[in-house]
């Protein structure tokens, strides 16, 4: 059970509650929200709320418009798109975050009501953790909801600047199920235990892997990260991504899994590109058999045969990266049946956010998972043993 207070613990009825979310969505060109995921995600908690006759302003960040207004980052793509998700409920939107107008706003906010605020980092006092834009923000709710599970890692204003000054600061429920289920699995895997992991940095999982080397049974490595691990194996890797600084931390990883006794599994077989394209040519051949100037993009399916038979017979896999450049067709392959496989399995099945993430939707498998994080960083940091700030700056139980 998540040791802070959450939405379901406090009297609502005749509050404001200022709830932050993760409504960081894909933008298009024509200004309508690309992949409704998150803002979908939070809707529980927002109906709870109204359902307990309180009031919600919520509050996000959208992209990295530098500390000052930028139109193609505003939030009200979003807000058109919660009153289509939320046809029964008033939604309004404020043209900023803070201000004696966006105050006025929320004083007359009815019970049963939602108001949207404008991007948080249209002022760059919010990723600063500024004392008096917390302040600011504050002032406009009765009691703090952080159901931002996607930004529950990082130290703004709006994470843990706000519950310093507004109690009580409770988690919603989309935050209280993404801790639970990553606390779950790492405190009691079903064994055996996997960990897939892939995407192209080993640099991003390199404390991953020392925390799950004591947990899991085997690791899985994929994506452009395993060419670091080729590499300081002495393999030639061709034009492959590689972190040329980070090969003694690949052979120490590979050490570590020895040492815990702890299979780490790397692919025995890639799909190599002549260049960085779709429609460049291809082959596909084993890690040290590169021709020069190539770049390996995705595993091959000798590897996804491997890797599928470690997942068939594990209780518990979990998931942080893609295998392959997915965003190109002909390199998604390895992504796509590896997902496909995971789906098929009779384990429980967590997808870290991200890109993999992403990916499970971008295929129509998500409901095949058993979770599916919101959070990419937060996950990652989460399966590395780390305390998140949003949520340790939440009340206690």
């Amino acid at each position: 059970m998540l040791r802070k207070l959450t939405v379901e613990d406090v009297e609502l009825g005749g509050r404001r509650a200022l709830m932050r979310v993760d409504f960081n969505v894909p933008i298009s060109e024509s200004g309508e929200v690309r992949d409704d995921f998150r803002i979908r995600e939070a809707l529980p908690t927002i109906k709870y709320i109204l359902s307990k006759e309180g009031a919600v302003v919520l509050m996000s960040h959208l992209g990295r418009p530098k500390g000052k207004y930028a139109p193609e980052y505003s939030l009200k793509p979003v807000c058109e798109k919660l009153r289509e998700l939320l046809p029964d409920v008033p939604v309004d939107f404020a043209d900023d975050c803070v201000g004696d107008t966006v105050r006025a706003l929320t004083k007359g906010l009815e019970n049963g009501e939602v108001l949207l605020l404008e991007n948080l980092r249209f002022h760059k006092e919010e990723e600063k953790n500024d004392p008096d834009f917390a302040k600011q923000l504050a002032s406009l709710g009765d009691l703090f909801v952080n159901d931002a599970f996607g930004t529950a890692h990082r130290d703004a204003a709006s994470v843990t600047g706000v519950p310093k000054l507004l109690q009580p600061a409770v988690a919603g429920l989309l935050m209280k199920k993404e801790v639970e289920y990553l606390e779950g699995v790492l405190a009691a895997p079903g064994k055996p235990f996997v960990a897939l992991l892939g995407g192209a940095k080993v640099s991003d999982k390199i404390l991953v892997i020392e925390n799950l080397a004591s947990r899991v049974d085997a690791i899985l490595v994929g994506g452009g990260m395993a060419f670091t691990f080729f590499k300081a194996q002495g393999l030639k890797i061709g034009a492959s991504k590689c972190e040329d600084d980070r090969l003694e931390d690949a052979r120490r990883l590979l050490a570590l899994a020895k040492q815990k006794g702890v299979e780490l599994l790397l692919p025995i077989d890639v799909v190599a590109a002549s260049e960085f394209k779709e429609d460049a040519q291809r082959a596909t051949v084993a890690p040290d058999a590169i021709p020069d100037g190539w770049m390996g993009l995705d595993i091959g399916p000798e590897t996804v045969e491997l890797f599928a038979a470690k997942i068939k017979s594990c209780r518990t896999v979990v998931w942080n990266g893609p295998m392959g450049v997915f965003e190109m067709a002909p390199f998604a392959e390895g992504t796509r049946r590896i997902a496909e496989a995971i789906a098929a399995a009779q384990c429980t099945s967590v997808v870290g956010g991200g890109d993999s993430a992403s990916a499970v939707r971008k295929m129509g498998l998500a409901d095949k998972f058993s979770h599916v994080s919101t959070g990419g960083g937060a996950s990652l940091e989460m399966l590395e043993g780390k305390e998140l700030p949003g949520v340790e700056a939440l009340t206690s139980r």
